[in-house]
């Protein structure tokens, strides 16, 4: 999309990204601070982020809908793990019902914003088709993820030159792939990996996944039980039971998991056993038993076991190895092993990049990232009037979506009512650093020295608990002495 709508100078916010966070603060923004000016930011051609940007076959929420939808516009239907082009129709239902998409301005990449606190004012540098141009802003609103939209994280595997056909990441999907009838490995075991697999499995002659070590995967129903349980109630009342339910069972399986780990790897293990019975050739010790514990890395969810259902049919497989070389017809693993393939397909996960690659400057010094700690996972210490979008590693992403979005609505109304113009954490020397993530998924410690760091406590430590940052987040006083206002 060319974008014939010309940038504006200067606007109260700016909101970089225009995926489910960036629509969601912008629609916010427009219920409860309607006389702010606001502009959207997107370096792509359409709105949606991760659900536009994904076209692979069957990709999907991994997170339950009802805590993956707004809690201001509840989600329309009872499916639980909903299809990206179901995610991608709600999210343009909610910008079209709030009218923000006016507000968006395609084929703007943000390349760096420069801090002056003379004048309380951001001065946004952005390139576009036309050439580069700027906007200053009041407030500066990061909500374009984590992770690097151009490029996924692809290793090089010995001999790939060699192999005779093509070799796919699923984050540069080819609309004209033909795998019909074709003998398909899928390097992975992430939720990638595990939603490819089964989606293919129908039309392929066979699909292989490749696994260096385990997930967790579980299976949970497509459609919610609650939700079809309370389908006579009115959606007002069984929005919100359905959606706490969720968050409450969530919150309570993390908890369970971190302080009862050898309790809930029995339980998960039992689950995965009882998917794959005796007679199918799938040693679930082997294939579904990882090595460390449930929620160091995210858990892995399918709808109605589809998974497993097709390791059962026998339509897929799955090996876990390490590959010595590609070949011309396929793989060949450490094992010895050979593994036939007409197309492979590396589904090795993603990189990190924060904040959409922003260069950030305060009155006129570079912000090293990793010199940072973060202020309740959605501010950088010594940053002035800029706030960030991270949702949860083991819930929803909207869950903390939402939250921040709260936030800021409330920072700018504490802002006009005491005549302030900035607001800033400011760094407590006594607190201890940690990891900015304390989680062991491949895409975050390849990315560790490069990112803020967290706390000790709070209010900089991430908490991973939506039911702790309810209060601090949406409810705590903000001139708490951590903040600094001018």
């Amino acid at each position: 999309m060319t974008d014939t709508r010309t940038t504006p100078p200067h606007v109260d916010v700016l909101i970089v990204g225009a995926g489910l966070s960036g629509i969601g603060a912008a629609c916010q923004l427009a219920q409860q601070h309607p006389s702010k000016s606001v502009a959207i930011l997107e370096s792509r051609a359409a709105l949606g982020g991760t659900w536009d940007l994904f076209k692979y076959p069957g990709i999907r929420s991994d997170s339950d809908m009802f805590t993956f939808g707004f809690r201001w516009r509840p989600w329309p239907s009872d499916t639980a793990l909903a299809d990206g082009d179901l995610i991608l129709d709600y999210l343009k239902s909610v910008a079209e019902e709030y009218d923000v998409e006016r507000l968006v301005h395609y084929g703007h990449r943000v390349r760096g914003a420069s801090w002056d606190s003379a004048t309380a004012l951001w001065t946004v540098e952005i390139q576009t088709e036309d050439g580069p141009t700027s906007v200053t802003t009041s407030l500066l609103w990061g909500c374009s993820g984590y992770y690097d939209y151009e490029l996924g994280h692809a290793p090089e595997f010995p001999g790939a030159a060699d192999f005779a056909g093509p070799v796919i990441h699923p984050q540069h999907w080819p609309e004209d792939l033909d795998y019909i009838g074709k003998k398909v490995v899928v390097i992975g075991s992430g939720a990638t990996a595990i939603t490819l697999v089964p989606a293919m499995a129908g039309t392929a002659e066979h699909v292989t996944m490749l696994q260096r070590s385990p997930s967790y995967v579980l299976s949970r129903p497509g459609r919610d039980p609650l939700a079809r349980a309370l389908s006579r109630l009115p959606h007002r009342l069984r929005y919100p039971a359905v959606r706490w339910a969720n968050i409450l069972q969530s919150v309570g399986t993390y908890q369970l998991s971190k302080h009862r780990p050898e309790l809930v790897t029995r339980l998960v293990r039992s689950q995965t056993a009882r998917q794959l019975p005796d007679h199918v050739d799938v040693d679930v010790d082997v294939h579904f038993k990882p090595t460390y514990n449930p929620w160091d890395q995210r858990v892995c969810f399918v709808p109605d076991g589809d998974l497993f259902r097709a390791l059962r049919k026998g339509t897929a497989s799955v090996v876990t190895d390490t590959i010595e070389t590609f070949t011309e017809r396929g793989i060949r693993l450490t094992s010895g092993e050979e593994l036939d393939a007409d197309v492979i397909i590396t589904a090795t996960g993603l990189r990190i990049l924060p904040f959409g690659g922003l260069d950030l400057v305060v009155d006129g010094t570079p912000v090293e990232l990793s010199d940072t700690m973060s202020y309740k996972s959605l501010m950088l210490s010594g940053v002035p009037n800029f706030i960030y979008t991270i949702g949860y590693t083991n819930a929803s992403w909207t869950l903390k979506a939402d939250l921040v979005s709260d936030y800021v609505c409330r920072m700018l109304a504490h802002l006009e009512q005491t005549g302030r113009r900035s607001f800033v954490a400011q760094r407590d020397p006594t607190v201890e650093e940690r990891p900015f993530m304390d989680f062991a998924s491949g895409y975050v410690l390849r990315a560790l020295d490069g990112l803020p760091r967290q706390g000790d406590r709070a209010p900089w430590q991430l908490t991973q608990n939506y039911l702790t940052d309810l209060r601090t987040i949406r409810r705590d006083a903000l001139d708490d002495g951590v903040l600094s206002f001018a």
